[in-house]
């Protein structure tokens, strides 16, 4: 199930700041190493996580790689929530009642 691949990529609090870097646009993996303490391999590792949980994908440029934010990733997210989105709104209604009985 590659939600749950997705959810996995992002639980990790390196691969979610390199997501949220290239949400701001395309770079290459030195770019997005600026700010983040992490060797290459490492970033190589961090991108494949995000490769394979299609939220990101890679645009060769002659010897250069940019990777940027896979819109078919955010697609399958999007699909995710909005499986839920009409079951919470009664749930936090009838949450709302209950709590209203309570202080009374």
């Amino acid at each position: 199930m590659i939600e749950n691949d997705i959810f996995k990529a992002l639980a990790d609090p390196t691969r979610c700041a390199i997501f949220e870097k290239l949400a701001s646009g395309s770079m290459n993996a030195s770019a997005l190493r600026q700010g983040i303490e992490i060797s290459q391999p490492a970033m190589s590792q961090h991108l494949s996580v995000l490769r394979n949980a299609k939220l990101v994908r890679e645009e060769r440029q002659g010897r250069f790689v940019n990777y940027e934010v896979d819109p078919d990733g955010l697609a399958l997210i999007a699909g995710w929530l909005a499986k839920y989105r009409a079951y919470w709104p009664a749930r936090i209604d009838a949450l709302k009642v209950l709590l209203r009985d309570m202080d009374q």
